[in-house]
Formats: C-alpha cells, sequence, structure tokens
C-alpha cells in the first residue's frame, strides 16, 4: 500500500481477502505487510495462523502465535491457539494432555475474564472430564479440578454464565446432593453478583466494534463514538462493585489491553493505562506500558515526557535524563522545547551549575530561538535570585533577537519586575528604531502603555502622538489618524476592566470613529447597521483600549428573510404593497414597521414548486375558506416578524363590517340573530359556550350587526371538521384587549362581568 493510504480499512479488507484465495507461500508476505501497519488486528493473525496451520506447517504456526498471543486477548484467536495444542498433544499419551491442560490454564489466564469467554470455560470443563482417572485418588484429583474450573467460572461475567451455573449445580449433585448443598449456597450470591454485573457489563460492550481495526485518532463520527464506548467500559470496570479474590484489578488489566487492541494510536489510552498502573503501586508495569507506547508511538512527545515525569518522580535520574536526551535529537521544530526541558531537568535534579553548562551550549545551537534565552534568564532571576545573570542573558539575546518584537516585550517585564524604568525607556527606544513598521505596532502599544500607567502627562502625550505618527503609514486613512479622538482620552484613563464610559458609549464612539474613517467612500447602508462590526480593528482603539466590545459582530439584518414553512426550494413570495403605508405610519411596535414581503398570501396567491411538480392546493384552502374569514385575512395589513401587533389587527376586527352567509338557520329565525349571545372569549379559546344577552333597548344597531355576525360565525364553526374545531391557546394579554375593544358599546347596555382571564369565559351582562 502506498504511504499516503497506509491505514486505508478498505484496502486492508480487499489484500486480506485476496489473501485467502492464494498459497501460503504467496499470501504469506501479504499478511506481514497488513501485520505490519496492523500490528493488533486479531482478526488478520487468526487468519495468517489458520492457513499455517491448514499446511501442516507447525514451526510457522508456533512462531506466530508468539508474536502475538500476549497482544491480541481475543478469545477466537486464543480458540484457535488451543485447537494447535490439542492438534500437536493427542499423540502424545498422558504427557499431551497435561501440556494440553497447561495450555487451557495460560488461556484462562489472559482471556479467561472475557465477557465472550463462556465456551472457553465450557472446553476446559469438558476436557477436565474427559481426562482418564486409574485410582480413586485420581478420581479425586480430577472432580476436584472440575470444581475448581466450575467455581472460577460461575464467578465470571460471560454470555454463558447462566448454562455454567446450571451445569455446576448438575454436576455437584451428581457427586453428592448433601455436600451440593453447602457448596452451592456458598457460591449462590458471588454468582448473583457476577450475573448482575454481567448485565450491566453488557450494556457498554454491545456498543464496542470489536471488527475495528486499529488506525491513528481522525474526526470521524465513527471513530469518536468507539473512543467514547471504550472510555466508558473502562470507567464501568474501576467501578466494578465485583470484588472475588482480587479479580477486579486483573479485569480492569485486561479490558486496558483488550482497549489498546482497537485504540493502539491514542496516546491518551497509553497514559492512563501506565498512570493507573503506577497508581496501583505497580512501578514496574507501568514502566512497560510506557516503554511499549513508545514503540507504537515512536515520535509521540507526550508519551516522552511523561515517562521521563514517572521515572523522575521515582528517582530513576538517569533513566530519564536519558529520554531528555532523546528528546533533543529529535526534529528540529521541537529542539527548542527539549533545550528548554533539559535545562530545567538539570537544574532541578544537578544544580545551577549544570543547567547554565547546558545553556551556554545550547545557545550555540543554530535551531536555538530567543525562547531559550527567556527561559534560563528567567530561571536565573526566579530561582537563583541572580538579577544580574538574568539581565545579561536579556542582553546578550539582544544582540541576536532584535527583531522579534514578543522578545522585546519579555525583555521589557523583566525590567519592569527590576523597576527600572530607564532602561525600560531605552529598550523601547533601541527596539523602535531598528524595528520595521509593520513589526513595531505591539510594541508601540506596550510603550505608550507604560508612560500612561507610569509616566507623566506631557511623555504620555508625546509617546501616543510619536506612535500615532509612526504608525500612520500602515493604514488607509493616512493624516486622518494623526487626529486626537475621545478614544485616546478613554484609553488614558481606563485601568483593567474599568472605564471612563459605559459599553454603551465607547460603542456609539468606535462606529462614529469608522463613519469618520470611511467619509469619503461610498458607505453601504448594511455597513451602518453593523455598527461597531466594520470597526477597524487596528486603528479604532488607540493602546490601552479593549477591542472586546469593538469586536462584537451584529448579523446584518437588512440581508435577512422572513420564515415561511410554505417556501421551499424553488419558491419565491412576492412583495406586497402595503408594507410601504405600514412602514410610513408611526407605530408603537418597531417590528410592524419593518418591511413585509410573503405576509398576505391572500393578495398575491403564488404556485409552489416542490422538486419540479406544481401545486396548487394554496388556491383549493382559499376556496374552502369560509367568504367572513377570507374578507378578514384579505384585510390584514403585510407585517414582518414571528407575530403581528395585536392592537392593529383589534382595531381591523372593529371597523370593518364582513360579509355574512345567508344559512337555513339563519333565515328561517331572524329574531335570534338579533338577540343572539353578546362577543365572548370563547371565540378565541376555541370553547363553545355562549352567554347570551337579553333584549334591550339601549342595544345598538352596531352591536346587533356584531351579534348576527358572531353567530354566523358560530355556526360555521360547530358545521366544520377543520382543524377550526380544536380548542387554541388562550393567551390573556389577546382577551383583555378584545374585552377592552368591546367595552365602549356594553358600557352604554350596562355593566361588563369578566371571567378569568385564564380560563378565557367571558360573560356579559346588561343591567
Amino acid at each position: 500500500m502506498a504511504a499516503v493510504d497506509k491505514y486505508n480499512v478498505e484496502s486492508a479488507e480487499i489484500l486480506a481477502n485476496s489473501a485467502l484465495h492464494l498459497p501460503i507461500t504467496q499470501a504469506a508476505p501479504i499478511y506481514e505487510q497488513l501485520l505490519t501497519i496492523f500490528p493488533t488486528a486479531a482478526k488478520y493473525w487468526r487468519q495468517y495462523v489458520e492457513a499455517q496451520m491448514g499446511v501442516n506447517n507447525d514451526d510457522a504456526t508456533k512462531q506466530i502465535f508468539s508474536r502475538c498471543l500476549l497482544n491480541c486477548l481475543h478469545v477466537p484467536l486464543w480458540r484457535c491457539y488451543i485447537r494447535f495444542i490439542r492438534k500437536v498433544n493427542d499423540r502424545k499419551g498422558v504427557e499431551g494432555q497435561e501440556e494440553t491442560r497447561k495450555a487451557f490454564d495460560f488461556m484462562l489466564s489472559y482471556v479467561g475474564a472475557d465477557i465472550a469467554s463462556g465456551p472457553v470455560w465450557m472446553e476446559y470443563i469438558a476436557f477436565l472430564k474427559s481426562m482418564p482417572a486409574a485410582n480413586t485418588q485420581e478420581e479425586t484429583q480430577r472432580m476436584t479440578a472440575v470444581r475448581k474450573a466450575y467455581q472460577k467460572a460461575v464467578v465470571t461475567p460471560t454470555h454463558h454464565i447462566e448454562q455454567l451455573w446450571r451445569d455446576y449445580e448438575n454436576f455437584e449433585n451428581s457427586v453428592s446432593r448433601q455436600l451440593a448443598k453447602g457448596l452451592l449456597s456458598e457460591y449462590q450470591p458471588k454468582y448473583n453478583s457476577a450475573r448482575a454485573v454481567y448485565r450491566e457489563l453488557k450494556k457498554y460492550v454491545d456498543e464496542i466494534d470489536w471488527n475495528m481495526l486499529a488506525i491513528p485518532p481522525t474526526d470521524s463520527c465513527k471513530d469518536q463514538m468507539q473512543w467514547v464506548a471504550w472510555k466508558r467500559l473502562l470507567a464501568f470496570e474501576k467501578g466494578n462493585p465485583q470484588r472475588i479474590d482480587g479479580a477486579s484489578k486483573k479485569r480492569i488489566i485486561f479490558s486496558y489491553e483488550q482497549c489498546l487492541m482497537y485504540l493502539y494510536h491514542y496516546p491518551d489510552i497509553w497514559y492512563d493505562y501506565a498512570t493507573w498502573q503506577a497508581k496501583s503501586g505497580s512501578m514496574d508495569a507501568a514502566v512497560k506500558v510506557f516503554q511499549r507506547a513508545l514503540k507504537a508511538l515512536p515520535e509521540s512527545e507526550m508519551l516522552k515526557y511523561a515517562y521521563a515525569e514517572l521515572e523522575e518522580s521515582h528517582g530513576s535520574l538517569q533513566s530519564a535524563k536519558k529520554l531528555y536526551e532523546s528528546l533533543l535529537g529529535d526534529a528540529a521544530e521541537t529542539t527548542t522545547l527539549a533545550h528548554i526541558q533539559f535545562i530545567r531537568f538539570l537544574r532541578r535534579n544537578e544544580g545551577v551549575e549544570a543547567a547554565r553548562k547546558y545553556f551556554l551550549d545550547a545557545r550555540k545551537s543554530p535551531s536555538c530561538t530567543y525562547h531559550v534565552y527567556v527561559a534560563y534568564a528567567l530561571m536565573a532571576f526566579c530561582l537563583d535570585k541572580d538579577p544580574k545573570v538574568a539581565h545579561n542573558v536579556f542582553e546578550a539575546g539582544l544582540k541576536q533577537f532584535m527583531h522579534e518584537p514578543v522578545y522585546i516585550l519579555e525583555y521589557a517585564d523583566f525590567l519592569s519586575c527590576l523597576n527600572d524604568d530607564r532602561n525600560i525607556r531605552a529598550l523601547f527606544e533601541r527596539a523602535l528604531s531598528s524595528l520595521p513598521q509593520e513589526e513595531s505596532i505591539e510594541v508601540w502599544k506596550r510603550f505608550t502603555q507604560f508612560e500612561k500607567t507610569y509616566g507623566d502627562l506631557a511623555s504620555m502625550l508625546k509617546v501616543e502622538q510619536r506612535r500615532k505618527e509612526a504608525l500612520s503609514g500602515t493604514s488607509e486613512e493616512g493624516a486622518s489618524a494623526l487626529e486626537t479622538s475621545l478614544l485616546d482620552l478613554i484609553s488614558r484613563y481606563s485601568f483593567k476592566d474599568l472605564w471612563p464610559c459605559s459599553s454603551k458609549d465607547l460603542d456609539h464612539l468606535s462606529r462614529q470613529e469608522w463613519l469618520s474613517k470611511n467619509i469619503g467612500k461610498k458607505v453601504d447602508k448594511s455597513a451602518l447597521s453593523n455598527g461597531s462590526a466594520m470597526t477597524d480593528k487596528s486603528t479604532s482603539a488607540p493602546s490601552g483600549v479593549s477591542t472586546a466590545s469593538l469586536e462584537v459582530l451584529r448579523p446584518d439584518t437588512s440581508q435577512m428573510v422572513i420564515y415561511d414553512p410554505r417556501q421551499h426550494h424553488g419558491t419565491t413570495v412576492p412583495s406586497n404593497t402595503t408594507t410601504a403605508i405600514l412602514a410610513a405610519s408611526n407605530l408603537s411596535n418597531p417590528m410592524a414597521t419593518v418591511v413585509g414581503a410573503a405576509s398576505n398570501p391572500l393578495s398575491n396567491p403564488t404556485v409552489s414548486m416542490v422538486d419540479g411538480v406544481s401545486s396548487n392546493a394554496f388556491d383549493e384552502v382559499l376556496k374552502a375558506t369560509p367568504p367572513s374569514l377570507s374578507a378578514f385575512l384579505a384585510g390584514l395589513p403585510s407585517i414582518e416578524g414571528p407575530a403581528p401587533n395585536v392592537d392593529i389587527v383589534l382595531s381591523i376586527c372593529l371597523q370593518n363590517d364582513y360579509p355574512t352567509v345567508q344559512t337555513k338557520k339563519a333565515t328561517s329565525l331572524p329574531s335570534q340573530r338579533t338577540a343572539g349571545p353578546a362577543p365572548s372569549t370563547s371565540d378565541l379559546s376555541g370553547s363553545s359556550k355562549s352567554h347570551p344577552i337579553p333584549s334591550n333597548s339601549s342595544f345598538r344597531p352596531r352591536d346587533r350587526q356584531l351579534g348576527k355576525r358572531k353567530d354566523q360565525e358560530r355556526q360555521e364553526e360547530e358545521e366544520s371538521t377543520t382543524v377550526q374545531s380544536q380548542p387554541l391557546q388562550r393567551d390573556a394579554f389577546r382577551i383583555r384587549q378584545m374585552q377592552k375593544a368591546r367595552g365602549g358599546s356594553a358600557s352604554q347596555t350596562g355593566s361588563v362581568s369578566y371571567g378569568s382571564a385564564l380560563s378565557g369565559d367571558l360573560s356579559g351582562s346588561t343591567c
């Protein structure tokens, strides 16, 4: 496989499948190639070893097993191993049976804790039962061995734990019912605990892909989910309540080893495993894990530092020193950090002189950067309490790194700790005289900030003006950058997060400054609405002013489109001319003054196109809409936003006479229309309640007309089977608005008694 496709899973599967149909002499190089890239792929090892077993190549088979078994704790691979052992030893009689028994014990010590190891335990027990017994003593030994195997199996969480328990019960009862009662009662609680653990464990195991190949971490969802699944399984094993014969630690080790078969290239898994071993008191095991980790990931600096830290923390200084020296031989881009960490290591463990000696050697390296000078100078200043040495180191570095603004700032910070304001000013002047204009911005910023904090007013203003003159050529506004603004004053009189103005004032000033810089340009309307989002970050605020509030990005509202669920791909909704009238009216709700296209579907019905097929469903809805409802919808103004202005909708309802449909019920009972029910909030809430109002001479024709309309609409509502028959949400605010709108007519005839706003019931009574 090519280098770029080294971990290509699809290519690996194709190669493995092709090897199945080739002679072993041709297939062996393919398997070796695959296993070099995927050394923990148990399925490839098994396929390789079965190919060797198929041609009775016992020596090659043994060699393959010796390479893979301890690193691939995979039950099918180990069962393949036990088949090979039994095949080899079947013809050796008693001696061969003993070798096979030892092979079973060896296998169970590694994979006996696997949740899929139930068949292995059954095969082992069946093998023990099949062993011949020449006398009573051997029979007793055989029964004892079978009993011990059962007792280990029934306390191991496996898929076959219940079957194993039933077999164990039958075994004990077949030997001695009296003895079985005591033994079974002793192991019953342990079995119940293991079965409970199995049920919990199965939830985590089912999430794992056991056919996954070990590849480096990727951003794919599958890989990330597998990492999460393994982390959850490891966390469960660490918190496993089962504590039987110290099996908990063994199970955790087994889980980590299995995890590394699939997350072989994940440094965090190696690190977690090693640190867990160290915390458990197994230092030798932790060292071995780190050694394996560096073999798997030889280029991982993180693991090398972690390994060195472990060795140093336990007094193995020579081993730690060798690890640091190996880091010094790595790529050029990592040697700077390696130099710094090695100097610190020597200072911690071998003293000041050893660190100084190595620094003198490191500074001669062509890959040495200013970081080494800064690190050693600060170490001498803070740890050795020697400011003179630190000052000399900074001065020596200045000769080589005068072009590095960051180094200048680090040196300035050091001088600030010494309260050496004279040398700080001298350093800034030296640096600014040699740095290119585009690289001096941060140094000018720090210089002005220093003068604003510690200088007098004259020096403060002078440095600020010099900064503007020096940086005026880096911006397009040119001479306008030299002008003094109120932002400069804010910068001078602010401290950390304390400002002499509000955030609103600061945003306003930033917008004004941006406008002043673009007076001669054609300013886009959307840019004005964005305000401070268009502010030039490099020149909008002077040194010392935080640009946090100036960098807030605001959406361009002029480009927003109202969401309409009727629209699909290929559908356009034309604008409505009524929006201009609404925008001209001075309404209290600002959302109502926004231009609103696509708000009145009745005035501009469109045919939507979905997947190239026209649909006239909207026209059909209009035809089925009652005339009064159609007239009401047609009279609504165009609005933009999630909800219209309630006052406008109510005023339209009260100022228009909607047509009524003459139904049989309405024409047959004309007198009832004049004395129909009063307006009720049931029209809003969907309630079918009505509250009759008795006839009264003071009941105006306007009220009678309203009663006719509401009566007619109620009849249509009762006859309709559409969604209008479903109860609507009860809006207390809209109920009160409706009551206020109709309170004028009701107050002339008597008093209006309102029900609960939450219940939506309005009871109108006239006195």
